[in-house]
């Protein structure tokens, strides 16, 4: 490998998610204060693990089962500990001359169907530096080894499915009469979600809006899509949502008197109040559950690339 660069992997476990162990470095120079100050962090599909800093010359352990590891396993630790340490040492005395920042990252992915792709970037003071770079194969096979590591010792963390609670609110616009209604797709766990909105069981794109996937404060993710459409086609229109945890693909219907959600949540339209229908108690506001967002609109959304 190049010298300074961290290393990164994904590898598929189950399903069509791709699991990722990704090595980010940032290398920032301060004259004033002598050698340049470096920090990585290790993470698996946006886990942090692990923390190294220069200051401290330690790696340090995020998630408890890492502790583990470090027990069972000492020379597989100190490798990683030592690659740490041999990217801390490689920068160039002309990079002391000013204040400037160089980010590393190693990346490549082993897809749902077999096929693997890496590259390496690096960025200049924010800017990339030169066009992302291949991995080569005994690269990949090295971090693929790194991965199943951390996958064995995480896996009650890193290969657990948790299926997405699925709700659509409804909310008519006063100028032109029309609906905009918003699916929220919650609480589900790997982050990698299809939602869309069909028409007719096609996808459509016409007067939509949507959200990025985001995490939740118990490490699931949420995610928001609406559209706006003529209330007399409301029935041709679905929220449709394919994710690992679901056994099959899930369409929620536009409903007249309510809005019908997966796992027993109906969300009525007057006021949004989520009522559960599995005898598991409820909530109000913007419809509850775990890792509830709140109102898409309290932001300017980017519109859906149509």
């Amino acid at each position: 490998r190049s010298k300074g660069s961290p290393r990164t992997c994904v590898l598929v476990v189950s399903g069509s998610f791709s699991h990722s162990l990704k090595f980010t470095s940032f290398t920032i120079s301060e004259p004033s204060q002598g050698l340049p100050h470096f920090v990585m962090l290790v993470d698996v599909d946006d886990h942090v693990l692990l923390h190294y800093d220069r200051e401290t010359g330690k790696m340090q352990p995020r998630v408890s089962w890492i502790e583990k590891l470090k027990e069972d396993d000492p020379e597989f630790w100190d490798k990683v500990f030592k690659e740490a340490h041999e990217d801390t040492s490689n920068h160039n005395p002309s990079f002391l001359s000013d204040l400037h920042v160089v980010q590393v990252i190693l990346s490549c992915d082993l897809q749902g169907d077999g096929s693997k792709r890496g590259f390496v970037q690096v960025a200049y003071n924010g800017e990339s530096m030169t066009p992302p770079s291949t991995m080569d194969k005994s690269e990949m096979e090295e971090c693929i080894a790194l991965l199943e590591k951390f996958l064995s010792y995480g896996n009650e963390t890193l290969l657990r499915t948790d299926p997405p609670v699925v709700t659509v609110t409804r909310r008519v616009e006063a100028e032109d009469e029309k609906e905009t209604h918003i699916c929220r797709v919650h609480g589900f766990y790997p982050r990698v979600v299809n939602a869309s909105w069909t028409r007719d069981g096609e996808v459509w794109l016409q007067d939509t809006l949507h959200g990025s996937v985001a995490p939740n404060a118990d490490a699931t993710y949420h995610y928001w899509l609406s559209i706006q459409i003529d209330p007399k086609e409301r029935g041709r229109y679905k929220c449709h949502v394919e994710h690992d945890g679901l056994q099959e693909p899930l369409d929620v219907a536009l409903k007249d008197e309510g809005q019908q959600g997966e796992k027993g949540w109906v969300l009525w339209q007057a006021g949004g109040f989520a009522i559960r229908t599995d005898g598991r108690g409820g909530g109000g506001g913007d419809g509850g559950g775990r890792g509830q967002p709140g109102s898409p609109f309290a932001s300017s959304p980017n519109r859906a690339e149509s």
